[in-house]
Parts: structure tokens; C-alpha cells; sequence
């Protein structure tokens, strides 16, 4: 399998054509598998469950909607997207199943984060992953939202590792309203993006059992 790491913000139109590609190949068997991890220019994703009453500032930067699962969430400098492309007739036994996918990369970010000693957690109902604050109360730390295509995975996953964490007030984050947003730099966590591949990287090679190979 292939992985990929961009240098610098990625246009979010340019990298859904070249996934819309990429997915395309893989299908008919003429690409590889790919996680790509890169960073967008300021934005927010409209998924298919999104609510216009959860866009709270339409104006404030662009918007796009986007056939992944999920509502509006937010991307920007210093969050790590990862872009899952897998062909799930090939790795799934003894069938592919999306619930088992989406699984998989909770524990991928869940081994991930534990590299830095997160422990970050699921909760029934809602999708993606949260951190305890230390007097009551917890915070999302990174979002899941997918879509597949003939059993072809491809959108992912988002880890904030130090975004501008209020760029999250123009949008209700996934829905939710009575929880926050949080990254690893405010928790503590100074590691550079560089550090955070490199987690990534080997969090993932093991948990969907495969070798990376850099594109």
C-alpha cells in the first residue's frame, strides 16, 4: 500500500479530484491503495446528515458539501487530514463490512494518540474521538467521516494536532452542542506534524496489517 505526506495546505478541490481519481483506479484495479496525510487552507465540509441551523457563520470561510458520512466539520492549518483509499473486498474477511472499517480507524487513532500519552475515547452515538478534561467534561480530538464506493473506501479521518481552535465557532461541530473541541498542542502535546506522520504511519501499517511504501 501506498502513503503519501504533503508539504504545506492542500486546495480541497484539487485533492477531492485527485481522490475522486485515485478511488476510480483503485476500483478498476489500475491504482493503489493510498493514505494520504495533509493539511487544508481554512474551510468547512458540509457531510450528508449536515443541518443548515449548524453552519453558524456562512460567510466566515468556504464550505463545501461532500458525499462523506457525517455533518459540518472543520479543516485548517495544523490538523492532520488522513485520506483512506482501501478496497475492502480484498482486505474484509470474510466480507466487507463498513461498521468494521470505521473501527478500525478508531483504533488506529486511538494507537496513534496513545504514542503520546492520549488516551482518547469512543462514545455510543457519536462518531469520532474524545479526550476526559481533568475536572469533568470532555472534548473531541479528532473526526471520522467516510464514503465508499464498489467497497472502495475514500474522505477519512481528521486529527487536530494544533489548529485554530476557534475556527470551530462558526459551525456545531458534528452535531454536537454540548461538548467542545480540543488538539493535542492544548493538551499539552508539542509534537510537530513531522512526529505525528511518523505515528500515523506505523499506527496504521499495524492495525490494518499492511506495509507502506512511500509514493
Amino acid at each position: 500500500m501506498m502513503h503519501r505526506r504533503s508539504v504545506g495546505t492542500v486546495d480541497y478541490a484539487t485533492a477531492m479530484a485527485e481522490m475522486e481519481d485515485r478511488v476510480a483506479g483503485t476500483v478498476s484495479g489500475q491504482s493503489a491503495e493510498l493514505l494520504w496525510l495533509l493539511e487544508h487552507p481554512p474551510l468547512y465540509t458540509a457531510g450528508t446528515s449536515a443541518r443548515d441551523g449548524d453552519l453558524l457563520t456562512p460567510g466566515r470561510f468556504p464550505v463545501f458539501k461532500t458525499g462523506r458520512g457525517g455533518q459540518y466539520t472543520y479543516h485548517g492549518p495544523g490538523q492532520r487530514v488522513g485520506y483512506v483509499i482501501l478496497d475492502l473486498k480484498r482486505r474484509a474477511q470474510p466480507a466487507p463490512d463498513i461498521r468494521c472499517y470505521v473501527s478500525a480507524l478508531e483504533e488506529w487513532l486511538i494507537a496513534a494518540l496513545a504514542s503520546f500519552n492520549v488516551a482518547a475515547e469512543r462514545r455510543e452515538g457519536r462518531v469520532g474521538l474524545w479526550v476526559k478534561r481533568p475536572l469533568g467534561g470532555e472534548d473531541k480530538i479528532a473526526a471520522i467521516g467516510v464514503r465508499v464506493r464498489h467497497w472502495v473506501t475514500f474522505h477519512g479521518v481528521a486529527l487536530n494536532v494544533n489548529p485554530d481552535l476557534s475556527h470551530y465557532a462558526g459551525i456545531v461541530p458534528c452535531g454536537v452542542r454540548e461538548h467542545g473541541v480540543t488538539s493535542l498542542h492544548a493538551l499539552g502535546v508539542k509534537a510537530t506534524m513531522a512526529e505525528i506522520d511518523t505515528a500515523l504511519e506505523r499506527t496504521f501499517a499495524a492495525t490494518f496489517n499492511t506495509t507502506l511504501v512511500a509514493e
